[in-house]
Formats: C-alpha cells, structure tokens, sequence
C-alpha cells in the first residue's frame, strides 16, 4: 500500500514505541472506498497497516484484520452478500473463530459483511427512510471490553461520521434480547436513529469480543480538524469529537501489546 503524507494536527497524537511492531491488516474488495482511510488511521494509531486482497489465499502475520467500508461488488444481490465467498474472508473466519479469536471489524459495508459472513448475528437492509445517509453521528459506548473499544469509557458518547443506504440492523427478537443481555451490543445511536435499526443498535460483536461490527465510519474522525464538528462529545486523543474515532485503532493496538508481553 502506497504510503500517504499524514496530514492535520493529530500526526504522531497516539504513535508509541511499543505499538510500531503491530500489522493491521485492511481488506480491499472490488468496490471497496476506505481501505486507505483505514490504513491512514492504523498509521496514527502508531501501527502498520498491511494491505489484504479479497483474492488472497493467506492473511499472513496480520495481527488483527478490518473490513472497511465501501460496496463490495457493487452491493450487487445484497450488501456484503458476494464477499462473503471471496478467498480471503474464509481466512479471516477461520482466524476470528480459533483459539488465537484474531480481531476483527467491521466497518459500514465491512459489518453487512460479516452478519453475511455468520461471525456477527442477524442482517443489515435498506434504511427505513429508503435513502441515502451521510451525517455526523452521536454513539455511545455501550461495551468497552472488546477489543476494539478498551480505551473508551463504558457509557462514553462519541461522535464519527456515518454514511449508508443499507445502515438498517435487524435480527429476531430472540436475538435481540440475546444481544442485550449477553453486554453484545457494542455502540448504540444516541439522539437520533439515522436508519430504523432495531432497537437503535449501531453496533454489536461477538460473543468473544474480537469481533466488532459497526455502520459509522470511525476511521474518519481520527485527525484534527478533519473530523466531526468539534465539541459534540467527549473524546479521545486530542480533546475534541475531530479524533473521536481513534480509540478504535489504539484499543486493539493495546490489547495486541498486552497480550505480547
């Protein structure tokens, strides 16, 4: 992957020493637009990010894999519906379901892609409204023992920006009440539900924790002045909702370090 200036006030905001030898692998489907995005925010997490073809046939020595946005072969059938068979993502689903639980997220079309992959429960469909949403979206946090969310705290609001069509999450209420009470859902929309998803969930994992889908786009609030609106919310990093998403890309950084000590 080509390497890109890092641009904005927040270069080098979260870049430590013991964090430079973690690779984030970031997966680009046909038709995939945040890949490098992605990458970028990896960077200023202070890891490396590695650049995963939906052709490959290994993951290689990735140390956690995110699945971006975008539309995967043109969201043809359904959104994710294609990539699910791609070679690499039987890799990926092998990986987070082993012993070693290798994290996983999902983000946008990366999330419709694992509920189509079975690693996160139920089903994403077309926002209630029927259109297109793009806004800068209050989420609260409401799980942070994943691996993604450690550096947040529970109950914390933050603000990222959103954009989809397919944003809607549903599943049974079987499920549903799973979800709640087992702490699964991970992000919940606060303030205004932007595409009917049930009971306003914004995000879920998996019973583990390493595997975390969500529809708002936290690789895009990741560098001041560059973000979401500042003073919407707390934050993390620089002190304004601009970098609010960062703690994402930190929190499976740590984890990572923490587990290689």
């Amino acid at each position: 992957m080509t390497e890109l200036p890092l641009i904005g006030e927040a270069v080098a905001v979260a870049t430590q020493p013991r964090l430079a030898g973690a690779k984030i692998g970031v997966v680009t489907f046909p038709g995939t637009l945040d890949d490098r995005d992605a990458a970028r925010a990896v960077r200023l997490a202070g890891a490396t990010p590695v650049a995963l073809w939906h052709a490959d046939t290994t993951l290689g020595d990735v140390d956690a894999v995110i699945i971006p946005g975008g539309f995967s072969y043109g969201d043809y059938l359904r959104a994710g519906a294609i990539s699910r068979f791609a070679p690499l993502m039987g890799k990926v689903i092998d990986a987070a379901n082993s012993d070693a639980k290798l994290p996983v997220l999902g983000i946008c079309n990366g999330f419709q892609i694992l509920t189509e992959s079975h690693l996160l429960p139920g089903s994403m469909i077309k926002n209630d409204h029927l259109k297109f949403m793009c806004r800068d979206q209050v989420l609260r946090v409401e799980n942070n023992t994943t691996a993604w969310t450690g550096d947040y705290a529970a109950g914390q609001e933050i603000t990222v920006p959103l954009k989809n069509q397919d944003g809607q999450y549903i599943a049974d209420e079987k499920t549903l009440d799973a979800l709640e009470a087992e702490g699964r859902v991970v992000f919940r929309y606060v303030g205004f539900n932007p595409n009917g998803s049930r009971r306003d969930i914004a995000g879920i994992s998996n019973a583990a924790g390493n595997v975390v889908g969500l529809m708002p786009h936290p690789e895009h609030a990741v560098e001041a002045g560059f973000g979401p609106q500042s003073g919407l919310s707390g934050s993390v990093g620089v002190g304004s909702s601009d970098t609010d998403g960062l703690g994402f890309f930190t929190s499976v950084l740590n984890k990572i370090v923490g587990e290689n000590k």
